[in-house]
Formats: structure tokens, sequence, C-alpha cells
């Protein structure tokens, strides 16, 4: 299995408070839940409090798939017995992470769907596809005290998971939103446009992720 170890400088004062203090015990004191969509946006939530989870995306029709990480090796299978791996998708969430589907992504400087918009077109640069990692996709924590973290071979797209910087240097972890409007590119060279909205749901608990778009972004410049 792919282990990280890391010193417990990295968790000053994490001895003194018991694991799940690092996602509830001062939820509703640093952070606030709020989702406000733009017009004519598609929003979708996902759960990714799991750390064994990914939530697969299809932009076009809205459907999202759960799938269980089964090991390091980055195998899955079917949240559900009833389920299925996904036959479609553009962007798949696991946590705060995201991968595409052959697809690139580039970092706006617009804050707003609105400004995105009256930019009169879709932007142009450098648009980042994904890489592969081993060490940045978590799927067991249950030993991170004594400095032990699982990770799972996947790819990602490190632009997109942007969206959400996690610093963990402090205890809390300091969440912070980058605001910014991300333009995917898929695979079939039509555009969407991507804004995170919140991580945490109405209860303030974090992983849930919600976020805002608009596809084809092309009809929106019509």
């Amino acid at each position: 299995m792919k282990r990280i170890r890391f010193h417990a400088a990295v968790l000053l004062g994490a001895t003194l408070l018991p694991l799940p203090a690092c996602d509830g015990i001062f939820d509703g004191i640093y952070d606030t839940y709020q989702i406000v969509t733009a017009e004519n946006c598609e929003s979708i939530t996902v759960d990714g409090t799991d750390y064994t989870r990914w939530n697969y995306i299809s932009l076009k029709t809205q459907k999202t798939t759960a799938v269980r990480i089964l090991n390091q090796e980055g195998d899955e299978e079917p949240w559900d017995q009833e389920g299925s791996l996904p036959a479609e998708w553009d962007i798949a969430i696991h946590r705060y992470d995201v991968k595409t589907n052959g697809g690139a992504v580039l970092e706006t400087s617009y804050a707003s769907m609105d400004e995105l918009l009256n930019s009169g077109s879709i932007p142009a640069g450098e648009y980042a596809e994904d890489i592969e990692t081993t060490d940045r996709i978590a799927i067991d924590m249950s030993d991170m005290m004594n400095g032990n973290i699982i990770y799972a071979k996947s790819s990602y797209n490190e632009v997109l998971s942007r969206w959400l910087n996690v610093d963990t240097s402090t205890m809390p972890p300091i969440y912070t939103m980058s605001n910014k409007i991300y333009i995917l590119r898929l695979q079939d060279n039509t555009h969407a446009a991507i804004h995170l909205l919140n991580y945490m749901n109405e209860k303030n608990v974090k992983g849930h992720m919600t976020f805002e778009y608009l596809y084809p972004l092309e009809k929106a410049f019509q």
C-alpha cells in the first residue's frame, strides 16, 4: 500500500484533539453555509465525505454515479449493489479533488458567471490536462495520527482542484475557496464553465461539494 509518513509537527496540537475535530467541532465558527446559484446555471451537490468514494458526474445529463475505491491500485466497484460503473461522465469528485474524462481545464480571473459572459467569448489560454498521482487521493485516514495515510493511484486535474485549498498546517484546517470560474474543455471540444459554491452542507458538514455550471458554454455566448 502507498503510505506517506509525515512528522508530528505538521499536526501541531493534533494529539490534543480527537480525529473528528478536524471536520466537526469548529463547524459554524469559521465557516458558514451559503449557496447562491447564478441565473441560467445548473447546480449539482455531491456527498464527498467518504474517502473511498468517487462521484462521477455527467454535465450533459446531470446524472451522478457513486463508486467505491477498493484498494491502492484505484480499482472501483459500484457504491450500491444495485448500481453500476458510470458509462458516461465528464468530471468526478473525490473529497475536494477533481478529475476529468479526457478533458482539460483553464483557471480564469473571473469571479462570477456574469463576469465571464460579459467578456463575450470563451477564454483562451493554456488548458491543463489531468496528471497521474500516487499521493493525492487519500482512501484511508484511520492511522493519520501516527503519520500514515493510504493513497490510491488515480488521475486528477491539478487546476480544477484549486477550486478549494485546504491548509492542514493548523488545526482545525483552513478552507479557502478560490471563487474563480474554471473552463472545462470536454473530449468533444465543447466547453463548460464551473464555479464552486460551497464545500459543506446546511449542517456545516464538510465534504458536501456544490458547484454551478454553464454547459454548453458555446450556447451561452450566442
